[in-house]
């Protein structure tokens, strides 16, 4: 291949590509308000799920009615809806972690009726009679798996993985087997925090949960306090384990009050040489700092030196037993109880879900929730939080609502009356149009396969293959807390090993490009279907022409050099 071209057929086919794509409308109405109420989720609650009087369409059309109230106080307009085609490759996207195959595409296209969007996206989850949707299935526990995976215990370390404390196979079958089964995310959220047994999968008493803790009990546990608080209830105390808050209501005292909940945890190593085998996460009586086992009390220091003591006392202020031994309170068990049952649960939990469909949450960053970090929606987020917990905290029925809103079915196109709703300058979002966002490296990588058909190999060498891949775009950022993010952020590395790696070689040399080379369907048909397997839509006519124009001279090549741009092209590695 002509490298070249390979950079003037980049700029030319697929120049200024997103706004080309964003620019197109239909004029069909978004499926929310006219689609049915969704079904009950297939089989695998494991707890009874309470009842409610209100619909699914009535909780849609109560975000449709909140989110335009905000436009109207906010004096700006919604964007036009999304084309079918926009829609359908976001959902792909934000449920399966990847986007539509050509097949998937046309599919969904060629489906008439007003609950079109509604059975898609039941089918994604799982859920309905299609023969497909146990395959769907798979990939959504995937998608959300590798999601909560990345919150809860990060993402592996570029060296001595074997020398981790936590095990993330573990992780991920504890993760994999509650999405299969729709296992409500109170029960889910309680299994975590209260965690007793070992964290690999070929150990005794093995319990994937485990690994969420593990790694967090240094320092009298201060990490396990901060993050359970910080992910499970959009508190975050970690500022208040020196000195209250100064900007906010948290205070000394309900950091430490908080961390007597874990005293009692122990996380027991089992060690060949220096590698982890296993870990094993336990309780065991605790005497306390004083020494005195009946009221196992701890102490911290005020900024002024004066010592304090604290007992488990819950962020609201109820308390339990204060003794330390085992057999008389399980102090974590406690504080499952209190987490779930906690009016920020449910919120947060909705908090994070909207973020990762709409790009920003109500409140940003999606867990800091309090008076010094206002709301942007509080009657929508409040009326989501309760109607999750209703539900039985049933994660498939949150996604239902927010993918079949009015909200997710608008254009990422702004217009004139909304261009000020930008919440990258520091606005809150009032959802006036879809916000543009970079994929993940891991939707990218599985998007380059679903469009590439380039994956090859068993499933461990597939694993293997994705693990070296995404090492590449591992990036740690230096703050307090020590997180990882994986991020596409266009650094020379990434954008070389888009552009020459083996991955993408992979597909400009394999089975797919062959069969399409030596396909006996038109030029143009062979370049709409680079299109649609890349962008998710048909190009342009001048993208047509300037695509025909480059294959007059050597149609193998150029079809390879057209693919090789479209995948190289910001409107494939953006979500919009």
């Amino acid at each position: 291949m002509t490298k070249w071209f390979q950079f003037s057929c980049c700029a030319l086919i697929v120049g200024g590509a997103v706004g080309v794509a964003l620019i197109r409308t239909d004029n069909a109405s978004h499926a929310a308000e006219a689609a049915p109420a969704a079904s009950a989720p297939s089989g695998g609650v494991e707890r009874a799920t309470p009842t409610s009087a209100v619909t699914d369409n009535d909780i849609i059309n109560f975000i449709n009615e909140q989110v335009r109230a905000g436009w109207k106080e906010g004096g700006i307009g919604p964007s036009a809806p999304a084309t079918d085609g926009e829609w359908c490759r976001r959902v792909y996207l934000d449920i399966l972690g990847r986007v539509p195959t050509v097949d998937e595409l046309k599919a969904f296209l060629a489906t008439g009726g007003p609950d079109k969007r509604l059975k898609l996206v039941e089918k994604l989850l799982g859920e309905g009679n299609d023969p497909m949707a146990e395959r769907y299935l798979e990939e959504y526990a995937r998608n959300f798996t590798t999601m909560y995976s990345i919150l809860l215990v990060g993402r592996p370390p570029a060296q001595n993985a074997n020398r981790e404390m936590v095990n993330r196979p573990g992780m991920s079958a504890y993760l994999r087997g509650s999405f299969l089964r729709n296992k409500p995310w109170d029960k889910m959220v309680e299994e975590l925090v209260s965690a007793r047994g070992t964290t690999s999968p070929d150990s005794p008493e093995f319990n994937g949960a485990t690994n969420f803790l593990v790694n967090k009990l240094q320092e009298n546990a201060a990490e396990a306090t901060a993050r359970t608080a910080k992910y499970f209830l959009g508190i975050q105390v970690q500022c208040t384990q020196c000195h209250n808050h100064p900007f906010n209501d948290w205070k000394q005292d309900q950091f430490w009050g908080l961390n007597a909940f874990f005293r009692q945890t122990r996380a027991i190593q089992q060690r060949t040489g220096r590698d982890v085998d296993y870990v094993t996460l336990d309780n065991q009586d605790f005497a306390g700092e004083g020494n005195n086992p009946k009221e196992a009390e701890i102490y911290y220091e005020l900024r002024n030196g004066v010592l304090q003591v604290a007992y488990p006392t819950f962020v609201d202020g109820q308390t339990i037993n204060k003794s330390g031994y085992v057999n008389e309170v399980d102090r974590r068990a406690e504080l499952a109880k209190l987490v779930v049952k906690h009016e920020n649960f449910g919120r947060a939990a909705v908090n994070r879900m909207w973020g990762h469909f709409l790009g920003y949450g109500f409140t940003k960053p999606v867990d800091d929730m309090g008076p010094h970090n206002p709301v942007s929606h509080p009657e929508l987020l409040d009326r989501l939080g309760k109607e999750f917990a209703y539900r039985g905290h049933n994660m498939k029925q949150l996604i239902k609502w927010i993918t079949l809103s009015e909200v997710y079915s608008l254009s990422s196109k702004s217009t004139p009356r909304n261009k000020k709703d930008d919440p990258s300058l520091g606005e809150k979002p009032l959802f006036s149009h879809f916000y543009v966002r970079q994929m993940q490296a891991e939707e990218l990588y599985e998007s380059l396969l679903a469009a590439t058909k380039a994956g090859t190999g068993s499933y461990e060498e597939q694993q293997a293959k994705k693990s070296e891949w995404l090492r590449q775009f591992t990036v740690t950022f230096g703050n307090d807390e020590g997180d990882e993010a994986t991020t596409f952020d266009g650094t020379i590395p990434q954008v070389l090993m888009l552009m020459n790696g083996a991955l993408v070689n992979d597909a400009l040399t394999g089975q797919f490009m062959e069969q399409l080379v030596n396909a006996g369907a038109s030029p143009k048909d062979k370049i709409e279907h680079l299109y649609l397997a890349t962008l998710g839509r048909k190009p342009t006519s001048q993208e047509l022409g300037l695509s025909l124009s480059a294959g007059s001279r050597r149609p193998g090549d150029s079809l390879r050099d057209v693919f090789w741009a479209l995948v190289n092209s910001n409107e494939f590695i953006f979500n919009h």
